[in-house]
């Protein structure tokens, strides 16, 4: 493969070694804003997407079957393309880039495609034989509802290849990151969505003509949206030398430490998920309509962690592989504060703007066709339990990687299976006192609690974390989330007193107006408490604006 002459013998272009300092902030600032801007598109089109779904199917049977049979390739897909492969991938991918050149981590890539397709089609395979024995587990309170359980076992088999393009779109992203190009792998899952909507408009309406439910058309969606996953990346890829041969070498110790951190990243990251279905399990006893409930709350709760926190996850962990292949703890420390502290200022407000406005939020966006005003009354409770935890699952976003930069896999996973276990617990006590919403709050109370002992075992690990400017930081944030939280529910009363009504329009300008004006608040408060990270994040947006 020929090295252009302005690469240097790492794999670097020369000009990065100069203008791309991963210690600075504002790169930082500047990579999380491009992951940002394509997240958002993603996100959005996750939003229409779900109001797809609401339209067509409510809260009923058919949504019930579907989120159930789509939880275990969406496990995959959220474990490999925002956890394990972050955790276990980039930083070996980086350290063959950095010391050997592009054609060895080329090599090494190859193989670690290879391995996954190997070890997803061995869950695969087996998973679409005995989905009957697994949808048994997973929901066993379907089997009492005609129908329901046999349409359930009929989504999943055909969702489940899903595992294997989930993991492979994951290995481009990974690839794509360590080489500081942010934008594409970010806008992946928008394809993701794209199919969604496309198969609700095409697919849907001639599923009965063939003897299936009209629902199986947006399991069909899903495998689309993954081949799109990967067909978006491949062009990014190609024109930095990339080309994919199939290759299989166990001896590679790059592979072999692949492999070895990959076990126990996914169980250190995969708190939140496992949780989740842990919450789902619970949910299928509690009636019609509770896992849709749940499942809609999660999503627009995610929205703002999709935007913040993994956005600026997804820049800090090349960055955070490099200081710690150097040993440069205190420039890890700077990246790791410097990251907590601008989710702080960006998941604080959101958790408060999400609780005092869940129902308006959630009116607007799914109210309309089959989703019903007791959808949006359930639905919105749901969200106003899980969105506390809001903070602590963008917060593990970049501690957990931080261990396993630092070539240490077993405290996140020590870490999260007390996450997991405390979840059980608190889920199995508070549904029984609060229905479904304890399973919301439950699982909310666990990620805190998984955040705050990473972040304290972190802080000893690097000899300190810059903990008195984090405080400082979420105090003051919490301080003005505050009073945001109270004038928000001012104007909101206020409205709905001068301006009442169910229509659309009518609920859509009360909703902007009250967030207008809460936004106001928030700068106008952080403005006298000297919130240095809303100019930086303020600077940035103004930057990609092109103002």
């Amino acid at each position: 493969m020929m090295i252009p002459s302005n690469l240097t013998a790492s794999g670097r272009t020369s000009h990065e070694t100069t203008t791309d300092h991963p210690t600075k902030t504002p790169h930082l600032a500047r990579s999380a804003g491009l992951i940002g801007i394509a997240t958002m598109a993603s996100r959005l089109l996750g939003l229409v997407r779900d109001q797809v779904l609401a339209y067509l199917f409510g809260a009923g049977n058919a949504m019930d079957a579907f989120n159930v049979a789509l939880r275990i390739p969406n496990l995959a897909r959220d474990l490999f393309a925002e956890g394990a492969m972050s955790a276990a991938f980039i930083p070996t991918f980086t350290r063959r880039l950095t010391t050997q050149g592009r054609e060895e981590a080329w090599r090494l890539s190859n193989q670690v495609i290879s391995a996954l397709q190997l070890t997803t089609s061995a869950v695969v395979i087996p998973g679409i034989v005995f989905a009957d024995v697994l949808v048994g587990f997973l929901a066993n309170g379907y089997a009492q509802v005609p129908g329901k359980s046999e349409l359930t076992v009929t989504l999943t088999r055909i969702m489940l290849p899903f595992l294997t393009l989930a993991a492979i779109g994951a290995a481009l992203m990974g690839m794509l990151n360590s080489l500081r190009h942010f934008f594409v792998p970010a806008l992946s899952p928008a394809m993701f969505n794209v199919s969604m909507i496309f198969s609700a408009f095409t697919l849907v309406p001639i599923m009965p003509r063939f003897g299936f439910q009209p629902i199986v058309g947006m399991a069909l969606g899903t495998l689309i949206g993954g081949l799109g996953q990967i067909a978006i990346q491949c062009p990014a890829l190609y024109q930095q030398g990339y080309r994919y041969r199939q290759t299989l070498d166990y001896k590679d110790p790059g592979l072999r430490e692949i492999l070895r951190l990959m076990g126990p990243a996914t169980l250190g990251l995969a708190a939140v998920q496992i949780n989740l279905l842990v919450n789902m399990i619970l949910a299928t006893g509690q009636g019609t309509g509770a896992v849709s409930w749940l499942g809609y709350a999660f999503r627009l709760m995610y929205l703002p962690i999709g935007l913040f926190g993994v956005s600026i996850a997804t820049a800090a962990i090349p960055d955070l592989a490099r200081h710690a292949a150097r040993e440069e703890l205190a420039a890890m420390r700077r990246t790791i504060s410097s990251g907590l502290r601008m989710m702080l200022m960006l998941n604080i407000p959101a958790a408060v703007g999400l609780i005092t406005l869940a129902s308006p939020i959630v009116a607007v966006i799914f109210e309309r066709g089959n989703f019903m005003p007791t959808d949006t009354a359930a639905t919105a409770a749901a969200l106003v339990f899980y969105a506390p935890g809001l903070i602590g699952y963008s917060a593990i976003k970049i501690a957990a990687p931080s261990f396993y930069a630092l070539g240490d896999s077993r405290t996140p996973v020590l870490v999260s299976m007390v996450s997991v276990l405390t979840n059980l617990g608190l889920n199995i006590v508070l549904v029984q006192s609060i229905g479904y919403r304890g399973l919301a709050l439950g699982t909310a109370i666990a990620a805190g609690l998984n955040a705050f002992i990473l972040l304290l075992l972190l802080r000893r690990r690097l000899d300190g974390l810059d903990t008195a400017r984090i405080a400082t930081t979420f105090t003051k944030i919490a301080l003005a989330s505050a009073i945001m939280g109270i004038a928000v529910v001012g104007v909101e009363d206020w409205l709905l007193e001068i301006w009442p009504g169910t229509g659309l329009l009518t609920q859509l300008v009360r909703l902007f107006t009250t967030i207008v004006a809460g936004v106001t608040t928030l700068t106008l408060t952080s403005r006298v408490l000297r919130l240095h990270e809303l100019d930086e994040i303020m600077k940035r947006l103004r930057t990609y604006l092109g103002f």
